[in-house]
């Protein structure tokens, strides 16, 4: 469905698996998920909203040839992989693997109590056969509410995350009210992915777990409709 050059992937439309341990929605075609219509967005792939039960986990299995961040929204992630890396990814931390030539990893909900929540992307690189990397970073988005935070780009500034492809993620965490504007360039593409709350978008609505895609020159104003609401906003090639 499209208005203002805005197409909206409601949550509900998304697919879903459900492991029992585990519980995931689909933007894009993944897995036994598939969607002809729905293949990903320009270069990015995969948006998973994953929710996974105290003491379960995904256990060790490869990726190559991908750019994956992962997001935590609730709870924690322990995460290991075959380049030695251990870490445990909280709410504000943003991940970046790049699988390049190939890569093994686990990823554990390390709490015998609570789920975690997180979001994991993919996006494909521009160059195949890379060196396997792997960065984390701290951010403070209640600090800097309701203005754009820019946590993935592809030169790495600002002390973003480094990906290896034509992309700048921004995120924000935007309070009722509060109006962030955003500019889309003419040769560009934009996605938005609503974490938390609610925002209104060139007088469309987006709630949890929705998704928009834009194409092409737009000036965009994000209206933050909740207390609280938390969005991603990929800005594409």
């Amino acid at each position: 469905m499209t208005n203002s050059g805005i197409q909206i992937r409601q949550a509900n439309e998304r697919g879903h698996a459900d492991f029992g341990w585990l519980s995931s929605r689909h933007s894009f075609s993944f897995g036994s998920y598939y969607d002809p219509e729905h293949m990903g967005f320009r270069d990015l792939r995969v948006i998973n909203d994953d929710r996974v039960t105290a003491g379960q986990g995904f256990g060790t299995h490869p990726h190559r040839d991908m750019e994956i961040i992962s997001i935590v929204v609730e709870g924690a992630l322990e995460h290991r992989d075959s380049m030695g890396n251990g870490s445990v990814i909280h709410p504000g931390d943003i991940q970046r693997m790049t699988a390049g030539t190939g890569v093994t990893h686990s990823e554990f909900n390390p709490s015998p109590t609570d789920e975690v929540r997180f979001l994991q992307i993919w996006i494909e690189p521009e160059t195949l056969g890379l060196e396997p990397g792997y960065e984390q970073r701290a951010f403070d988005f209640e600090r800097s509410r309701n203005q754009w935070n820019l946590v993935a780009s592809r030169d790495g500034r600002d002390s973003s995350l480094t990906v290896h492809q034509d992309v700048e993620l921004v995120r924000a965490v935007v309070d009722r009210g509060s109006e962030l504007p955003y500019r889309v360039a003419d040769d560009r593409h934009a996605w938005i992915q609503v974490i938390t709350g609610s925002v209104e978008v060139a007088g469309r609505f987006l709630s949890e777990g929705d998704g928009a895609a834009l194409n092409g020159a737009q000036q965009l104003t994000i209206k933050g409709l909740e207390p609280e609401s938390d969005l991603l906003l990929f800005n594409l090639a």
